[in-house]
């Protein structure tokens, strides 16, 4: 160690030493550098001592082979956090102008009560608020269905004198504290049945209500399984194959005895998300085409990818089975030599995403399903099977109408 290091330490900071450290001190700040160190924030960000040595030039950028793993968590390399949009003046009515704004909470036409997001606790506001795992997916998106007019029944009706009490069955189901699930209540954000219910006593049976909380429906059968699996290539889409291959069972370790459906069908290359569950209604509810519930696939096919190909795409394709068209269509990253882009579609044909892609001259290399309606994969490794979270559970029932 130099002398000048020396100085700095606590066991040389009195007598000789001390003194010539605060000499060294008034050197610096007269313009001195002693003991060759930083020459302010210039040197510290060009990494050296006070030298003059050249810089290197920098390496020439190596292609990056696009990962739709990596896209569908966002993790790409080379990408940077987006940056947060600038604050817009608010165009919103005040809440005392608004229709419905002077009824009571409950009653047709009135304003519905929003939790606040900025205040303590205002998580627990929400149903299932203070659940540690599954994702907050926000707003329960319904269905868009005719419906006929709603008939206002007494809430008396709604009364079982043999029941438990509302409350205690929404705490029990997980939805928050006792007290807080009397406020939603009380704010009429709670449903039994499709009405409405603002009475702190009403009791009912919880093996028949169907209970809504902001519109998220709120499970009460402990037996009824839901989980997502993130199936890898070469697996295939069935419990058992007589032929040996690698089928879902075999990640099932801990489901000895249970019977789980795989809600719709990957093909043995194509990679990605597949629900499963023994709820047989919601199972049969995510494939009818009916309720259009939409599709998210990344695809990969061999660049360059010409313009107007994602418009013939949303346009219509004529396929041997009949017209099949995407709902939307998002070019995510392109490379040389590989483009790789997000297409969302409710059709649930056998291959419909490869046959699309064949059909415009572009062969899918890879394909990866992210999300079957408001769940998605994230971060989930392959391989793996979790549990549904209690929110993700009533937003997947809410997307069908249950």
């Amino acid at each position: 160690m130099t002398q000048a290091g020396r100085q700095g330490s606590p066991r040389n900071s009195s007598g000789r030493n001390g003194s010539e450290r605060n000499a060294s001190q008034r050197n610096t700040s007269q313009g001195g550098n002693p003991g060759g160190g930083f020459r302010g924030g210039a040197a510290k960000r060009g990494g050296g001592f006070g030298s003059d040595r050249p810089q290197r030039a920098p390496k020439p950028r190596e292609e990056r082979f696009i990962d739709p793993d990596e896209a569908a968590a966002g993790t790409q390399p080379g990408r940077g956090a987006a940056e947060p949009r600038s604050a817009k003046p608010s165009s919103r009515k005040p809440a005392a102008r608004k229709p419905g704004a002077k009824k009571a909470p409950g009653t047709p036409g009135a304003l519905k009560p929003k939790p606040r997001t900025g205040a303590p606790g205002a998580a627990a506001s929400r149903a299932f608020g203070s659940e540690r795992f599954g994702q907050n997916l926000g707003p329960v998106r319904r269905p868009s269905r005719k419906k006929g007019p709603r008939g206002e029944v007494p809430q008396s009706e709604l009364h079982d004198a043999d029941g438990v009490r509302l409350q205690k069955v929404m705490a029990s189901a997980g939805v928050a504290s006792r007290r807080v699930c009397e406020e939603m209540i009380a704010e009429g954000r709670v449903e039994v049945d499709g009405q409405v219910v603002t009475e702190l006593g009403v009791r009912i049976d919880p093996k028949t209500a169907v209970i809504h909380v902001d519109g998220l429906r709120i499970q009460l059968d402990e037996n009824l399984v839901y989980m997502v699996f993130n199936k890898p290539k070469g697996v295939v889409s069935t419990m058992e194959d007589p032929e040996g291959r690698p089928c879902i069972s075999d990640f099932l370790r801990n489901q000895q005895g249970e019977r789980l459906f795989h809600v719709g069908r990957l093909d043995v290359a194509t990679e990605g998300l597949l629900l499963l569950t023994n709820d047989g209604e919601l199972a049969n509810r995510l494939t009818h085409p009916s309720y259009e519930v939409p599709k998210t696939y990344l695809v990969q096919v061999r660049g360059p990818f010409p313009q107007g190909i994602g418009a013939k795409l949303k346009e219509g394709v004529e396929l041997e089975d009949g017209f099949a068209s995407v709902d939307s269509f998002r070019l995510v990253d392109s490379t040389p030599g590989h483009v790789l882009i997000e297409v969302v579609l409710h059709s649930g044909k056998n291959r419909i995403v490869r046959r699309l892609f064949d059909a415009v001259g572009f062969p899918v290399l890879r394909l990866v399903r992210v999300k079957v309606g408001p769940i998605g994969l994230g971060d989930q490794r392959q391989g793996s099977i979790r549990n549904l979270g209690k929110q993700e559970v009533g937003h997947l029932l809410a997307s069908v109408g249950l």
